[in-house]
C-alpha cells in the first residue's frame, strides 16, 4: 500500500472555528504537537482519500464554522463574498479615526495604482473585520478605498458615489469595475481595480484586488471571471480634471484624430457625436443634457459646442457650435478653459439641470412668473411655483416656437438662448 503523502495546511488568518477565535483572544506560545484543527481534519480526510479513493484528489476540504468568502483561484465558479460595512478609518491605537473634512480628496492615477501595488507587494491577507496599518479594512472595497484615498471604508455599495460611470473603451489605469448586487450583497458582490489592458483585443486586463488569500495582480478576463455581464467601469471624480474624466499630470495623452466636420451637425447619427458629448460634459457642459450624450447629433450637442467654444473666446463663426478641428483638439486633449458659469454669455441661467421632471428649486418659480408676464400664464392653473412640471414645459415650449424655432430647438426645456430672451 502506497503511503498518502501529508501536508500541513496553514489556517486562515479569519478563521471562525472556536479553537481559531479562542487562540485570537488569548494568544499564547505553540505547544509541540498542536495543530490547528481545520489542518488535522485536513490530513485525516487527504489521508482517508488515498487510502479509500473515495474522493478525487482536487475535491476541497471545507472547515465547519469558516466564514464563506469568494474563491482565491479564479474561474473557480461563484461564491459569496463578506464586505465590511462603511465605517470610518482605524488608527494606530486601534480605534476609529475622524475623516477629513474634503469628502473627495484629489490624486492620481499614479498614486492610485502605486497605492494599490502596496498592498499586494506586502500581500495583506483577505479580512471583512481586520484593518491594515494603513487604517482601511482588508476586503475588496476596503482595498478600493484605501487606493482611491478615501476618507472613510466604503463598501460595493457607496463606492460608486466617489465616482462617474464610463464605457469599457474608455477605461484607464486607476478606474474600476465595480458590481453590487443589491438584493444579496454578499452574493457575488465585488470591486477591482483596473491596471491597463494585456493585449489588443481589450479582452484581458491586469486586475489588482483584494480577494483570499491575499492582495493579488493578475491577468483578469474583461469584465471578470464570473458575473461579467454585472461589472460596470467607474472614474474616480477627484482625478484632475481634463480629457474623457481627467488624467494624471505628466501622463501620456492618446488623443483620438479629428473625424471631419461631416461627422457632426443636423442628420449625423454616428459614435463621434457621443464621445463629443461625453468630452464636453467632462468640460462643464452637463447642464445642456437632458440625458444622454447618444449618437444622433442634436441641439444640445450644438449648444454644447457653442458653449466650448465661447469659453475659449470665440465668437462669429468661430463658435457656430460644429466642433472644427482645433475645437476637437482642446478636447481631447485637455486644453484650453473649461465651461463656465456665465460662458454661455447669459447672465443668471443657472443650467438646465435646474429644468427636469421631479425639480424643485427657486429657478422654476423665477422662470414661471417672467413666462406668465410674457403672455404664457394660460399654461397655469394655479400659478407658478418651484415644482418643475407639464405646464411649466408647456410654456416655456410656446415660447420657443414663437420665437420661431421648431424640432429639438422647441422642446420645453430653457437653455441659455430662451433664458436671454426671456429675461432680455
Amino acid at each position: 500500500m502506497t503511503v498518502p503523502m501529508f501536508e500541513e495546511v496553514d489556517p486562515a488568518s479569519d478563521c471562525l472555528c472556536p479553537g481559531c477565535r479562542l487562540a485570537r483572544q488569548t494568544p499564547s506560545r505553540p505547544r509541540p504537537g498542536r495543530a490547528h484543527p481545520a489542518a488535522r481534519r485536513a490530513v485525516v480526510v487527504a489521508a482517508a482519500c488515498a487510502a479509500l479513493g473515495a474522493l478525487p484528489p482536487a475535491a476541497a476540504v471545507a472547515a465547519p464554522g469558516q466564514a464563506p468568502h469568494r474563491e482565491a483561484l479564479p474561474g473557480d465558479g461563484e461564491s459569496a463574498t463578506p464586505q465590511g460595512p462603511r465605517g470610518p478609518l482605524y488608527g494606530r491605537p486601534g480605534g476609529p479615526e475622524k475623516a477629513p473634512a474634503e469628502p473627495i480628496p484629489a490624486t492620481t492615477r499614479t498614486d492610485i495604482i502605486k497605492r494599490a501595488k502596496t498592498w499586494v507587494d506586502a500581500k495583506v491577507p483577505y479580512s471583512m473585520t481586520s484593518f491594515w496599518s494603513d487604517g482601511y479594512r482588508q476586503d475588496c472595497s476596503g482595498y478600493v478605498s484605501m487606493a482611491w484615498g478615501l476618507p472613510n471604508n466604503e463598501w460595493t455599495g457607496s463606492l460608486g458615489q466617489f465616482g462617474v460611470k464610463i464605457t469599457k473603451g474608455e477605461l484607464q489605469p486607476g478606474d474600476i469595475l465595480l458590481f453590487h448586487n443589491p438584493d444579496n450583497p454578499e452574493k457575488g458582490s465585488h470591486v477591482v481595480i483596473f491596471g491597463g489592458w494585456t493585449d489588443d483585443t481589450h479582452t484581458t486586463y491586469t486586475a489588482y484586488e483584494q480577494t483570499p488569500p491575499h492582495a493579488r495582480r493578475q491577468a483578469t478576463p474583461y469584465a471578470y471571471w464570473s458575473n461579467s455581464a454585472k461589472y460596470v467601469p467607474y472614474r474616480y471624480k477627484g482625478l484632475p480634471q481634463g480629457a474623457a474624466g481627467a488624467q494624471a499630470a505628466g501622463e501620456a495623452k492618446t488623443a483620438v484624430p479629428y473625424p471631419g466636420a461631416s461627422f457632426f451637425g443636423p442628420g449625423a447619427d454616428n459614435a463621434y457625436v457621443t464621445r463629443l458629448g461625453r468630452m464636453l460634459i467632462a468640460r462643464g457642459a452637463a447642464a445642456y443634457y437632458a440625458s444622454g450624450p447618444g449618437p444622433v447629433w442634436g441641439e444640445t450637442d450644438r449648444r454644447a459646442t457653442q458653449a466650448f467654444q465661447r469659453a475659449q473666446g470665440w465668437t462669429g463663426a468661430e463658435a457656430d457650435g460644429l466642433p472644427g478641428r482645433t475645437t476637437w483638439e482642446l478636447l481631447v486633449t485637455g486644453r484650453g478653459k473649461d465651461i463656465g458659469p456665465s460662458s454661455h454669455g447669459v447672465p443668471g441661467y443657472p443650467g438646465r439641470a435646474f429644468f427636469r421632471p421631479g425639480a424643485v428649486n427657486d429657478h422654476v418659480t423665477r422662470l414661471g412668473a417672467r413666462l406668465a408676464q410674457k403672455g404664457y400664464g394660460r399654461f397655469y392653473a394655479h400659478g407658478p411655483g418651484p415644482h418643475w412640471g407639464e405646464a411649466d414645459r408647456r410654456a416655456v415650449e410656446a415660447f420657443q416656437r414663437a420665437q420661431g424655432w421648431r424640432g429639438g430647438a422647441a422642446d420645453g426645456y430653457p437653455g441659455p438662448e430662451t433664458w436671454r430672451r426671456l429675461f432680455a
